[in-house]
């Protein structure tokens, strides 16, 4: 993992930083694996992701907005107030800045994903309240 990427070209080698998502954040635990992080204002962090079956993350927004590029598997993802929507591979999501949401696992697939975040005032996510198996706050 690389703080800031530094400014010349950085290779991550794949399954080199896996780690068990944070507690709390989640219906249950999935693995994350930190591509470049970064806490310096307007600069990129970018992960990939491996969520387990029926896993989906609290509502959360992103200051600078989000991209998710699904590799894998089929998940769903909801902004506040609309419908669960399925994800399936190639299939990219844009989160506005400051946009609730939340994304998942379906009951029955494993869900990949890459995620792209800019940083605001230090970070580049905002934790909420969990989700409810209708995509409704608990």
């Amino acid at each position: 993992m690389n703080d800031a990427c530094p400014g010349e070209m950085t290779i991550h080698r794949a399954g080199t930083d896996a780690k068990a998502s944070p507690d709390g954040i989640s219906t249950g635990p999935f693995w994350v694996e930190m591509l470049f992080s970064s806490k310096t204002e307007g600069e990129n962090t970018a992960m990939r992701c491996v969520v387990g079956p029926d896993i989906r993350t609290n509502w959360h927004s992103h200051p600078r907005g989000q991209i998710l590029f699904v590799l894998k598997g089929v998940g769903h993802a909801q902004r506040r107030g609309g419908p669960v929507e399925e994800l399936r591979p190639g299939d990219c999501v844009w989160f506005a800045p400051d946009e609730p949401h939340w994304h998942g696992a379906a009951p029955d697939n494993t869900f990949s994903y890459i995620s792209i975040q800019a940083v605001k005032n230090g970070t580049a996510v905002d934790w909420m309240e969990p989700v409810d198996e209708d995509g409704e706050t608990r």
